[in-house]
């Protein structure tokens, strides 16, 4: 015969597993004790130690570190010293025959002949026309056009895909097509500036509408504004700097298209004043005309920081 069949009470049911939760505690507790002994998890190797990083000697060398005005303005000369400084070497010691590199003082007397005749500044507010009529279309099509696409996703997905083909396409490839399209004359110098730069100011301007933060659209709509105030009082002003600064890197496109645009029979022009020169072997000239360019440039460079400073001195 069997003996009689014990019954498990709820009593010593809530016992046992108050004993295997205390046992688990403890489990845990000496594996979080072996860890701290141990510098990480048991199963780790501790990390190798690393010697502390210097401190740097001048904030010149520091990631990201602020300078002073007087460094700023010492590396600034700094930049444009010591190229100059190496091209007087280079002329005063024949290492490389003037013909091919021309001194400063010749490229400084080849500019001031050029000037003392008028042409200099013809052709300069020739190729300045062109720019600006050239340049100003495509900044006319392509902010409005790059608004739409970083506005609204619909306008992203018809508009990208073929801006972002087109962008590919060198403009000096259009020249033939545009000669036969639009001859000889002004208008096709004007489509080359347009196609060499629209493409890419719309796209840069897409991107700077698309950092617009959503909270600021979502808190618009909360406060009761409608889509076009969202769009004319939030997007449009939040990204205006960043737009200028697109406009001021494809400036620099438009000054360099204007010579490939030149060469379309032209008649004035600094692109045009560069070919003539190069015929006759002239480089003293042809180096006149690049530092009229580059000075040219660098002041719509600066006036263009100037009015981005001006229009968004909330931005960062």
């Amino acid at each position: 015969m069997t003996g009689p069949t014990q019954r498990t009470t709820p009593a010593s049911t809530a016992e046992a597993r108050a004993a295997e939760a205390q046992e688990a505690e403890q489990r845990l507790a000496e594996q979080q004790e072996a860890g701290r002994a141990g510098g990480g998890r048991p199963d780790w190797s501790p990390l190798p130690r690393r010697a502390g990083l210097k401190p740097s000697a001048s904030p010149l060398f520091s990631l990201r570190t602020p300078i002073s005005a007087a460094s700023r303005w010492t590396l600034a000369v700094l930049s444009f010293a010591i190229p100059l400084l190496a091209w007087i070497v280079l002329s005063v010691s024949g290492s490389v025959d003037s013909t091919f590199l021309p001194s400063p003082v010749a490229v400084l007397k080849a500019g001031a002949d050029m000037a003392s005749t008028g042409e200099l500044f013809d052709d300069l507010g020739t190729t300045t026309l062109r720019v600006l009529e050239g340049f100003g279309l495509a900044v006319l099509v392509s902010v409005p056009l790059g608004i739409l696409m970083g506005t609204f996703t619909a306008g992203q997905a018809f508009f990208e895909p073929l801006i972002g083909l087109l962008r590919y396409l060198p403009a000096s490839a259009f020249i033939p097509l545009l000669i036969i399209w639009l001859g000889l004359g002004e208008p096709s110098k004007i489509a080359i500036l347009f196609i060499g730069t629209v493409f890419f100011n719309t796209l840069m301007t897409a991107d700077v509408v698309r950092g617009v933060p959503d909270s600021l659209i979502d808190v618009s709509y909360t406060l009761g504004a409608r889509r076009g105030e969202v769009l004319r009082k939030i997007v449009v002003p939040h990204s205006l700097p960043g737009m200028i600064d697109a406009i001021r890197v494809n400036a620099a496109a438009a000054w360099n298209f204007v010579v490939v645009a030149e060469l379309i029979n032209s008649s004035a022009g600094l692109g045009y004043r560069i070919v003539r020169a190069q015929r006759f072997l002239q480089t003293d000239k042809i180096f006149a005309v690049l530092v009229v360019i580059g000075i040219a440039g660098l002041l719509i460079d600066v006036l263009l920081r100037l009015l981005r400073t001006r229009v968004g001195k909330w931005a960062a």
